[in-house]
C-alpha cells in the first residue's frame, strides 16, 4: 500500500528537516518546498493528502494560500505557525483549514495530528459523491453547494467532511464527541472552536438565518441535528 504523501512548505531550513525526519520515521511519504511558487507547482503535478503550510512565507499571503489550498485540493490542510493569537488561529480555520499547529511544536504532535486527519470516516464510503436536500445539492468530488437556481458556492475540504457528517446522519443527534471520532483530531477547545467555525461557515453558505436556523440545529449541551430531506445519487 502506497504511504501518504505530506507536502510541506516553510521557509526555515530546520523546521523543514525536523518535520521530514520526524513524518518519514513514521512512515510517510514527504515533499518540502521553501517558497510557495514551487510548492503549487508541485501541486499541479500530485495531489498530496496533506498539506503543512506556514503563515510567514516569503513571497505570497499564507492565509490566502491555505484558503486556495482549502478550496481547490482534496488535500486536509493543516497550518503550522509561530503566530500563535487566538484570532490567526480563528482566521486560519474559518478559511479552511483542517487543524492549526503554532510552533514550537512537538514532532510527535504533528506525526500524531497528521494521523488523525487521515482517519477515513466508517461510513464515508457508503454513498456518492452527491447529495440533495432541501433544494441544495452537494457536489463532494468537486467541492461546491449548487442551489435551486444553479448558482454555486464553493465549500472547504474541512467544511466538507462535517456536511457528509450531517448528510450522513439527518435527523439524528451528533454529540461533540461523535464528531470527534468521525472526523479525528484530539478533543478540547481547539476542536470544540474548529466545529464552531465550520458550522458557522457551512450555515452561512445554506443561507441560514443564524439566529434561527432551518438545517443544522444545535441542540445546546449535547450536539447538533440535521433536520434536512436528503437523497443521494
Amino acid at each position: 500500500m502506497t504511504q501518504p504523501l505530506v507536502t510541506i512548505l516553510d521557509d526555515e531550513p530546520e523546521i523543514r528537516r525536523i518535520l521530514t525526519d520526524a513524518l518519514e520515521d513514521a512512515g510517510f511519504r514527504t515533499q518540502s518546498f521553501s517558497r510557495a511558487r514551487e510548492f503549487e507547482a508541485a501541486l499541479n503535478r500530485v495531489t498530496p493528502d496533506v498539506c503543512l503550510v506556514d503563515l510567514s512565507l516569503p513571497d505570497t499571503d499564507g492565509l490566502a494560500l491555505v484558503h486556495r489550498l482549502a478550496l481547490e485540493q482534496g488535500a486536509a490542510v493543516i497550518i503550522i505557525s509561530g503566530r500563535a493569537q487566538v484570532q490567526d488561529r480563528v482566521t486560519g480555520l474559518e478559511l479552511g483549514a483542517d487543524d492549526y499547529i503554532t510552533k514550537p511544536f512537538d514532532p510527535a504532535e504533528v506525526v500524531a495530528r497528521i494521523r488523525a486527519r487521515l482517519r477515513t470516516p466508517r461510513t464515508q464510503a457508503s454513498h456518492s459523491d452527491t447529495a440533495e436536500f432541501n433544494g441544495w445539492t452537494a457536489h463532494f468530488d468537486r467541492y461546491v453547494l449548487e442551489s435551486e437556481s444553479g448558482d454555486e458556492t464553493p465549500f472547504s475540504h474541512a467544511e466538507g467532511e462535517v456536511l457528509r457528517l450531517f448528510l450522513e446522519s439527518p435527523k439524528r443527534l451528533i454529540s461533540r464527541g461523535q464528531m470527534q471520532e468521525y472526523l479525528g483530531g484530539a478533543a478540547g477547545d481547539s476542536f470544540d472552536r474548529a466545529m464552531d467555525v465550520r458550522i458557522s461557515r457551512l450555515r452561512t453558505k445554506l443561507r441560514e438565518d443564524p439566529k434561527n436556523p432551518r438545517l443544522i440545529k444545535t441542540i445546546y449541551g449535547a450536539g447538533y441535528i440535521f433536520l434536512g430531506d436528503v437523497g443521494w445519487k
